[in-house]
């Protein structure tokens, strides 16, 4: 028979709940033992609470760092209560077991997360007592119930009253629940003091994610999925985007979603990006958001159908009613006007998504999950800016042309490679993508824009290795080209350029996406 000991350790950060809960702990006989800020909240409430001091015979020391760590603590939560020995050494050294522990820990993930917090202050929130008591009396589950998250406070209750004790089954499950929530609190401060060491890839590297939902599927029914957010990431992202209308986001639409987002954010006029597999299909430019939403459908007006559309600016009516003509599966802008709320909501099931245009903080580092593996690595946030541009042909670009080579730079960036985009200097006409070989590519592209392509720049993710991309191009009428160069074929391509009055850029920087 299991001897259950009425004795409840009770000390938390986050007191949501935590005088109810511990109010029905002390009517079902339970001798309730806290610290700090919980017993005083406690005792306001009228509790019965015992400190741990008055326990350990010993006081707080080092500002409140050591309250807890004692064997008059720990020898209560780490007993075996069916080994006899076990049972003489508490009785020996007069310690009572513990069967109930509710704690959660000082809040650093909200203290780093303020802007400017200080070292020292960060410091200060790293528990010791807090993940000592929770991992012990986790690794003694079959003992003790441990109850870190107050969404746990009902069902622990629940079952007290009605079996007088908490399941084996439900201890356990709780349990597993505290050595997540203790890794994932170590693995932020892990990352934080790596981030002030300055060390770029550590030895060992734990990440933390939170569930933020379960997916219906992955990228097929018959996958199962779900997505989980950065704890640190701010509202600047799919991630932390608000959802005003339509039915739940499934793990296709997020993919596509963070896509159309991140190109969107590449330009400061008015822009209008409509995705297909995480692909661009239509970008555009205007003096206003309806005439750049215009030009990205005008752009591949078969493609955008059933595709995502995202803006930096604000969706208003006239632009509603155009996005309204069509089926789309997610439209994101920063905002969205009322006339245009009332027309697009129109649609049960379009979802529609306000998330800054603006990237604010740090650049994330990138994560690939490979079977056995993960990779990581910086996000690609070069641009023109920092590129070495050179112009190697005999011709310059005019300035419609280094405008219709910017945007394709721009654009080409975010497409799978082997990678080209043909543009105008408002917006795609032609994109070839994810190719094996990059003239298949530029023969995609090329097709794509027909006789939009006479006048238009080609872009290219990549080196051409040979001239047969430059030749295509020219006979289809491109007057400009901009590519990273680097080829040991490079003057091939130059002379061939030159031979057609092409214009041709060199940035010196590389955009495989892959």
């Amino acid at each position: 028979m299991k001897i259950v000991q009425k004795r409840a350790l009770v000390s938390v950060s986050d007191k949501k709940g935590i005088t109810s809960f511990a109010a029905e702990l002390a009517e079902l006989g339970y001798e309730l033992i806290s610290t700090g800020g919980t017993k005083r909240a406690l005792e306001s409430a009228g509790i019965p609470v015992t400190g741990v001091s008055d326990i350990t015979g010993f006081p707080e020391i080092l500002e409140g760092r050591v309250k807890t760590l004692n064997p008059k603590i720990h020898g209560g939560l780490l007993a075996k209560l069916n080994d006899p020995s076990h049972r003489q050494q508490l009785e020996e050294h007069g310690i009572k077991p513990i069967s109930i522990v509710c704690v959660n820990l000082y809040p650093f993930r909200e203290t780093i997360s303020k802007p400017d917090t200080a070292v020292e202050e960060a410091i200060e929130n790293i528990d010791i007592g807090g993940p000592s008591m929770l991992r012990a009396a986790a690794k003694n589950h079959q003992d003790v119930t441990v109850v870190t998250d107050p969404e746990d406070y009902r069902e622990v209750l629940r079952q007290l009253k009605e079996k007088g004790e908490v399941d084996g089954g439900t201890r356990r499950r709780l349990a597993a629940k505290v050595f997540r929530h203790t890794a994932a609190y170590d693995a932020l401060i892990a990352s934080y003091l790596t981030g002030l060491s300055g060390e770029e890839f550590p030895e060992s590297l734990t990440v933390t994610f939170d569930l933020k939902e379960k997916l219906r599927y992955g990228e097929n029914p018959h996958q199962q999925a779900a997505f989980y957010k950065n704890p640190l990431g701010g509202k600047e992202s799919i991630a932390g985007a608000d959802q005003l209308h339509g039915k739940a986001l499934s793990y296709n639409n997020l993919n596509d979603a963070n896509a159309a987002l991140e190109i969107a954010r590449e330009f400061s006029e008015p822009a209008a990006v409509a995705v297909k597999h995480m692909n661009p299909c239509g970008v555009g430019t205007g003096e206003t958001i309806f005439e750049a939403y215009s030009k990205a459908y005008e752009a591949d007006p078969v493609s955008i159908f059933g595709g995502i559309v995202a803006f930096n600016g604000e969706v208003d009516g006239e632009t509603a009613a155009k996005l309204h003509e069509i089926f789309l599966e997610i439209i994101i802008a920063p905002s969205f006007s009322e006339e245009a709320l009332e027309i697009l909501q129109k649609k049960k099931n379009l979802r529609l998504l306000t998330v800054s245009a603006e990237e604010k903080g740090n650049p994330e580092k990138k994560l690939v999950s490979i079977k056995g593996g993960l990779l990581i690595q910086d996000e690609d946030t070069n641009s023109l800016k920092e590129a070495a541009v050179t112009i190697p042909t005999k011709r310059q670009p005019t300035v419609a042309e280094w405008k219709a080579l910017k945007l394709g730079w721009k654009v080409v960036k975010h497409v799978k490679s082997n990678a080209i985009v043909i543009a105008n200097a408002e917006k795609t006409v032609g994109i070839g993508a994810g190719q094996m070989n990059r003239i298949g590519a530029a023969n995609i592209a090329l097709l794509q824009a027909g006789e939009a392509a006479i006048g238009a720049a080609m872009a290219s993710d990549a080196f051409f290795p040979m001239d047969d991309t430059v030749e295509a191009a020219a006979k289809a009428g491109i007057t400009a080209i901009i590519q990273p160069g680097g080829s040991i074929r490079d003057e091939d391509s130059i002379k061939k350029a030159d031979e057609y009055g092409i214009a041709m850029v060199f940035t010196g920087i590389r955009h495989f996406k892959h």
